[in-house]
């Protein structure tokens, strides 16, 4: 039924069970593009939560309310922060998607699926070692690491290979999360199959010992890739708690990738309703971003506005409070930390884009706190509306909805990218650092020099950036909150991923491998009488 309410046919669906299914990419065929897309993103997050994609989702709610024609296209749940700190990832109160424990689970078998072909191509490559090596490969200079869905520091660095001549050949590696794969990444910029094998052919996976590049062509191991992705590609169909239609495909995150869901499941939005709503990871300084200057310019998209969340309880934290005083109202600490906010509102102009405020309401907000944050909207010149999703479902998010509705451009005007993928590696890098995170300079690791030099020997300086930086901050500092000033930006290293079609300037500590805090989420989970519970 929610499939037919998309005008999507029945031969189209590939059902798992009753409550979830895959999508044929033959159901785009011939449909135009015709939909306006929202782009939902939000201020700096902290530990208190923003709850952006519970916005999301109560703001699609909300536009079925009032009538209008709607799909959302979010990424899909990590198992590393299911178990970790965060918890699940499927919206909160009554602004859900189910199954929820589902897809906060193994859902449709995605994420195992990018696991399983990126881990392929990492045993292909040491099989090639150990069998004789005719490619010349460097055992030094491997650039291919492991994945694995989960957190678990132990695995960041290791050394492979030991115990005789039978066991391959001894190296240093490590272990990446999943979210940080270039597979994971190639599944979503792709426009289709023939585009996904283009890009896993490309793979950058080693240097030879001439010091040329070994590709995941070069290892054939793309035929067994694509095989092993042949229905990971196709977006996963499920539903909000009140039958809202919703499209979750991929799940890359943005502080170590692009952090936006597939470019397949947003075109099959587009095209099968009115309006699409999708998200953009952690604050607008990283997922979104990416969204514009990656995922817009290669795939052709454009926003009508985008939806800007914050919360009081955030607001607070970046103007000083105490995490045990969030309860306690203090609207001059609100005020304190109006600075986050206005940065990220500059930076949505920045991209000439129309913003909206969105103020995810918590049961302690004061209407005094609101007040402020209401203010300073109409200060910037900001639409600005209260969302009440969580504790009111689509009826909280129709003030929201209404709010987008009225302005959201009614002929889409093309987006301003920060900058062109033709321009140094170097000039990009402080478009990004000064207009997004307001530091004064950039700075460069011997090593990342090195990598530099490698990127333009090989011809890949034309690449867009995915900036990997902590998301707690603006900075690459995580201490430093609110609006930080007058600062420096270091990039100890920049990653190729020819693949997915970027290169990842790695910025102070930040680490592609999370470890679980010190009480993680899985100690709370359990079933109990066939029910998951504990899932936060």
């Amino acid at each position: 039924e929610v499939a037919a309410g998309l005008g999507i046919s029945r031969d189209h669906l590939q059902l798992y069970g009753d409550d979830k299914a895959k999508i044929a990419l033959e159901a785009r065929a011939g449909r135009p593009l015709s939909g306006r897309l929202v782009l939902v993103a939000a201020i700096t997050p902290t530990d208190a939560g923003e709850g952006k994609t519970t916005t999301s989702i109560g703001l699609a709610q909300g536009l079925s309310r009032i009538g209008q024609s709607v799909c959302l296209a979010l990424r899909e749940p990590s198992l590393g922060p299911t178990f970790g700190m965060k918890g699940g990832a499927t919206g909160g109160g009554k602004s859900i998607v189910v199954p929820a424990d589902d897809i906060n689970l193994h859902f449709t078998g995605d994420f195992h699926a990018i696991s399983a072909a990126h881990n392929l191509l990492a045993a292909m490559l040491d099989n090639h070692l150990h069998q004789g090596n005719a490619l010349d490969v460097d055992p030094r200079r491997v650039l291919w690491r492991r994945v694995i869905d989960m957190n678990d520091r132990s695995l960041r660095h290791i050394v492979i290979g030991l115990g005789g001549a039978i066991d391959g050949v001894p190296r240093e590696t490590g272990f990446d999360i999943t979210p940080a794969s270039e597979v994971m990444t190639a599944l979503c910029l792709a426009e289709n199959a023939v585009d996904l094998r283009r890009r896993l052919e490309r793979i950058v996976v080693a240097l030879t010992f001439a010091k040329g590049r070994v590709t995941a062509a070069d290892l054939k191991a793309v035929g067994a890739m694509i095989v092993l992705l042949k229905d990971a590609i196709r977006p996963n169909l499920v539903q909000t708690v009140d039958g809202v239609p919703a499209l979750l495909h991929g799940g890359p995150f943005a502080n170590i990738a692009h952090g936006c869901s597939s470019v397949i499941a947003t075109k099959m939005a587009l095209a099968h309703a009115d309006w699409a709503v999708t998200e953009a990871g952690f604050g607008f300084d990283l997922g979104a971003e990416k969204f514009f200057d990656i995922k817009c310019v290669s795939a052709g998209l454009d926003t009508a506005v985008v939806v800007l969340v914050a919360t009081v309880r955030a607001l607070k934290l970046h103007g000083g409070a105490a995490k045990d005083a969030l309860a306690t109202p203090d609207p001059a600490a609100v005020e304190r930390g109006l600075g986050n906010l206005a940065k990220h509102v500059e930076s949505i102009r920045t991209f000439c884009e129309p913003p909206v405020v969105a103020l995810n309401r918590f049961a302690t907000d004061t209407d005094e706190e609101i007040e402020v944050v209401r203010r300073a909207c109409a200060v910037l010149g900001a639409p600005f509306a209260v969302s009440e999703v969580f504790a009111r479902g689509g009826e909280g998010g129709i003030a929201l909805a209404e709010a987008v509705v009225e302005h959201a451009e009614r002929r889409s005007k093309p987006f301003c990218p920060l900058y062109d993928w033709s321009e140094p590696v170097k000039t990009k890098m402080e478009k990004i650092a000064r207009a997004m995170y307001g530091a004064r300079e950039v700075s460069w690791s011997n090593d990342a020099e090195k990598d530099l030099a490698m990127i333009r020997r090989f011809g890949y300086e034309g690449l867009p950036l995915c900036v990997a930086k902590t998301q707690k901050s603006l900075s690459d500092d995580p201490k430093l909150l609110g609006r930080p000033e007058d600062f420096e930006i270091s990039v100890r290293n920049v990653i190729l991923a020819a693949g997915a079609g970027y290169l990842v300037p790695l910025l102070g500590d930040i680490i592609r491998m999370p470890g679980l805090p010190a009480t993680p989420q899985a100690e709370r989970l359990d079933l109990v009488d066939g029910r998951v519970v504990g899932m936060n």
